[in-house]
């Protein structure tokens, strides 16, 4: 189970503003101004070595309105959920009396509590650290999130913070662990009953009928299928039923079980943000991703062309992944599906072998070196394998920190057109190699000792020539 930290604060102190930096995306919307933050946004965030799932909150304050209230109980859900929160304050307003109030509220909790004193370059930190002492949480930690100053020494902290790592559960090896995720009413409880042949999962037209992960194990041509059916996620604007609460954080948590993930689209519903961001976690999470079109029996031609259209549009990112039609309630489409989530998973197991992979690299390089840095430009010497679920490429060479991202989607594409990489996210791992001169005075590497030899060379001739 992936461990579940909460950022939490009173509005406008750059909540939003560390998610996004600690999740490396713009999830979260940020503006100068306080509450635009209303519902949990969740991403994942790799805080030093762990892998967390991240929840960005509305602002806590005094809550007038009955939008203000809804903030606040979608917060305390959050806080709930966690297994960890980072309470942020702003170091240049100082301590507020709401924070003294927020300070005392998680004081309560029996959960570990980080505070994280924002915005405070510039400033004398020992007057910052003084006045954050009043809250009474230990050692504050300070940073900068627009400017990413302080972040790495945040995450030790959180990682140091979280509770010990549980040994991952063996999970059976004799079959293919498959996760069906989708918005509410998608159809992934009616989608589960027609794989398994009888009815293991309630199934109704109301939206949110599944709570809890489903699990059940199927067989179907010869191929052993270990299903997980997840409660159905959604961006919750104004709900608070507290039995929902917990929906999308074992979904999210199922499918760091699962090696491949259906995602359900009510076609009837065409293509929504929330299925977008949807993808986007199954990718995040480095898992084999089909995507099933549900209930297009429902459509006609016209509406079946808007659908695709608008997928090749909202959701471009996922153009490597197979796109599979189904109606679920009448058993259309389970062949073809179970067809594309076994293609998947074999290509997502084959091997790879760090000749071919290096043979591709160079050829990529040659086609088309990568961009000098300021110093120089980055060297890129051999690629090898580094693992499955997710799909690890690992490229040594030098400087490669300087890689840029156009030239990582450069590498990726020739990896695609190589290999078949049909339903899988691909991670690129850059390392320098060890440089066996770094350190040592008045040693001269082959190179240097190359130059020389030619200058001497080089005069000798001139010199034979007078």
């Amino acid at each position: 189970m992936l461990p579940v930290v909460a950022i939490v604060g009173r509005p406008n102190v750059g909540k939003s503003t560390l998610f996004n930096a600690l999740t490396r995306t713009r999830d979260a919307l940020v503006a100068d101004q306080p509450g635009v933050t209303r519902d949990r946004i969740y991403g994942r965030a790799q805080l030093a070595d762990r892998d967390v799932i991240l929840i960005d909150t509305g602002g806590l304050d005094d809550a007038e309105g009955a939008i203000e209230v809804g903030t606040q109980q979608q917060t305390h859900q959050a806080i709930e959920e966690a297994d960890l929160v980072v309470f942020v304050t702003d170091a240049r307003d100082g301590v507020m009396p709401v924070d003294h109030e927020i300070a005392q509220s998680l004081r309560r909790l029996d959960k570990p509590v980080i505070h994280a004193v924002n915005k405070s370059d510039g400033l004398n930190e020992d007057l910052v650290l003084a006045e954050a002492a009043e809250l009474g949480l230990d050692s504050p930690v300070l940073m900068a999130a627009s400017h990413r100053r302080g972040l790495d020494y945040l995450a030790r902290r959180c990682e140091e913070a979280l509770p010990e790592e549980a040994p991952a559960e063996e999970r059976p090896d004799d079959g293919i662990h498959l996760a069906l995720i989708g918005r509410p009413n998608a159809g992934k409880s009616t989608l589960l009953n027609r794989l398994l042949g009888e009815e293991r999962a309630l199934a109704t037209p109301m939206a949110g009928t599944t709570r809890d992960p489903i699990h059940a194990t199927t067989e179907r041509n010869g191929q052993r299928f270990h299903l997980v059916d997840t409660a159905g996620i959604r961006r919750r604007r104004g709900s608070h039923e507290g039995i929902e609460r917990f929906s999308t954080i074992k979904a999210l948590q199922a499918m760091e079980k699962a090696q491949v993930v259906a995602l359900l689209l009510d076609a009837t519903d065409g293509v929504t943000e929330q299925d977008a961001r949807l993808a986007g976690h199954v990718i995040d999470a480095g898992r084999a991703l089909v995507v099933v079109l549900n209930k297009w029996d429902s459509l006609d031609e016209k509406a079946r062309h808007g659908v695709l259209v608008e997928m090749a549009e909202r959701m471009d990112f996922t153009s490597f992944a197979p796109v599979v039609t189904t109606s679920a309630l009448h058993g259309s489409g389970l062949g073809e599906l179970t067809d594309a989530v076994g293609h998947v998973f074999k290509q997502a197991n084959q091997t790879l072998s760090t000749p071919a992979l290096t043979r591709l690299l160079r050829n990529a390089v040659e086609a088309h070196a990568p961009p000098g840095g300021k110093r120089a430009t980055p060297k890129l010497r051999y690629a090898h394998s580094g693992g499955t679920f997710p799909t690890r490429i690992i490229i040594h060479g030098t400087r490669t920190s300087q890689i840029p991202d156009q030239y990582r989607r450069y590498l990726i594409n020739q990896l695609r057109k190589q290999f078949d990489f049909t339903g899988i996210p691909i991670r690129l791992l850059f390392k320098d190699s060890d440089n066996p001169y770094a350190g040592r005075k008045n040693v001269l590497t082959p190179q240097q000792i190359r130059k020389r030899q030619r200058l001497k060379n080089l005069g000798r001739r001139k010199k034979s020539r007078r």
